[in-house]
């Protein structure tokens, strides 16, 4: 019988549920299940459906339960980051919990910077300010009044929420925290001076956790719905890119990474965190990682713009969508990928049809057209946010891997490569799952996959049609500057 682990793997739009184990050949993997991530809209807010997910990584248990030839040794969750569940003083869950695509937090920084001054958090967390960061989400709430908040006893971040569902014990765990921007950068523990100013403390939070510790094991009644025994939960790096980026198959610390998925997270692994005026005006975050590290990124918009246009086109495939993107004249509009209308618009196809026209650009008229801008309009995005991380990482910038979904579009990695002008190396191993099988050595977890030679490689291109006019990257520089 092989002893396998089971990984779950939560993104915004969609999530999974893996099993897999070592072998003398490398990695092998199995998916169990996938199922939709949908964000529920109702009473003017927007809400994930935390029960829904239980549900789908109940069944994915089960279906590992069934086989007859595996056993499952341990579990682990990665997630999304920021979002949060309210737990009462009974343990019960205080309503679904608020998707960061929420209005509500819309010019909440400014309001908390009235009381806590935006330096000095910066100069504490390092964390990137984003209107939906959960400090902000928090002080909404508490200036809002909001029954639940006001109700609470415990806040767990999604994948500890998960996690107590499955055992019955609350932690919070450090990847995923920090994320939150309420933890110290530099002592890697939640920060009281930013707790006290939200009117909570540690108390108010799970048992605090590194990657690696045991969350505890599953109840009774999860083992009876299951099938499976007192199968152990471990705290994996909770935030899913904290869990890709270790999954890197890098040979050396030469390196930038690109997640690429919802969101499009470029950065580079340091040993401490880079905190400095320039970090700060170009406002860059650094998150915790695994085996000490911090992971110094951007935050940038990324398969949203394109998964909410293809709503509205029928699920059209991604090769056919690919191939028109292709096929249409390269550079005619261009957007800003994290210009504040692209958050969470009715209707993504026409919101970028909008800003080209405001922009004075060509009118979009086919699909592909809207395609291209969205990858051309991201490659040089990416381009703009590497120069950044070339001035600020302690180390060069030889290579850049991507990894998650977007990883497999391969003209995007070409456009991309031409952009930047170094090699990219597209995929990687589960990131989940690393932290399933080798959850206390992000560095084995490397050592244990593949070499970059086993996975796509793209050089930057050399033809003019490959590479923005000089006219196209300073209007891009423009854009960007939003």
């Amino acid at each position: 019988m092989t002893k396998c682990f089971f990984a779950v793997d939560l993104g915004a739009t969609s999530g999974r549920t893996i099993i897999g184990s070592f072998t003398q050949e490398g990695l092998v993997t199995e998916e169990m299940n996938r199922f939709p991530n949908h964000i529920i809209e109702t009473g003017g807010h927007f809400y994930w459906d935390i029960y829904e997910l239980y549900r789908n990584i109940l069944e994915g248990l089960k279906r590992a339960a069934a086989r007859e030839d595996i056993e499952i040794t341990s579990i682990g969750i990665d997630t999304w980051g920021v979002d949060f569940v309210c737990v009462g003083k009974d343990g019960s869950l205080l309503r679904q919990p608020y998707s960061y695509r929420d209005p509500h937090t819309e010019g909440a920084p400014g309001k908390y910077f009235e009381r806590v001054p935006r330096s000095r958090v910066y100069e504490l967390t390092g964390i990137q300010v984003m209107n939906f960061n959960s400090i902000f989400q928090l002080d909404t709430m508490l200036r809002h009044k909001d029954s639940a908040l006001e109700a609470a006893d415990k806040l767990l971040f999604i994948p500890d929420a998960l996690s107590y569902m499955l055992t019955g014990e609350m932690v919070c765990e450090y990847t995923i925290a920090s994320t939150a921007q309420l933890v110290n950068a530099k002592t890697r523990r939640l920060e009281p001076e930013l707790l006290k100013s939200l009117m909570l403390d540690e108390d108010n939070f799970g048992r605090f956790v590194y990657p690696g510790e045991t969350v505890g094991t599953l109840t009774e009644e999860v083992q009876r719905i299951t099938g499976l025994g007192a199968v152990p939960v471990i705290a994996v790096a909770g935030h899913d890119t904290a869990s890709a980026v270790a999954a890197v198959p890098a040979q050396n610390k030469n390196f930038a990474y690109l997640s690429s998925g919802t969101w499009s997270l470029m950065g580079v692994e340091t040993d401490a965190p880079v905190i400095n005026a320039d970090t700060e005006a170009l406002n860059f975050t650094n998150e915790g990682g695994v085996n000490g590290t911090i992971r110094l990124l951007k935050n940038i918009c990324g398969m949203w713009l394109l998964e909410r246009c293809r709503a509205g086109w029928g699920e059209t495939s991604y090769p056919e969508l690919i191939a028109e993107a292709n096929a249409s004249e390269p550079f005619r509009n261009l957007i800003a990928p994290d210009d504040p209308v692209f958050a969470n618009p009715a209707d993504m196809e026409e919101a970028i049809k909008a800003y080209c026209t405001a922009h004075k650009q060509p009118a979009i008229e086919t699909r592909g057209q809207i395609v291209r801008c969205i990858f051309e309009s991201l490659a040089l995005r990416y381009r703009q946010v590497l120069e950044n991380l070339q001035t600020l990482s302690p180390n060069p910038i030889e290579v850049l891997h991507v990894i998650g979904g977007g990883s497999r579009n391969e003209l995007l990695n070409q456009w991309t490569a031409n952009a930047i002008g170094i090699p990219v190396v597209a995929g990687g191993p589960v990131g989940s799952y690393c932290r399933g099988q080798y959850h206390d050595s992000g560095a084995g977890c490397r050592k244990s996959y593949r070499h970059p030679a086993d996975a796509p490689l793209r050089e930057p291109g050399d033809s003019a049609q490959d590479l923005p006019a000089p006219a196209q990257r300073g209007m891009g520089r423009r854009l960007f500057a939003v």
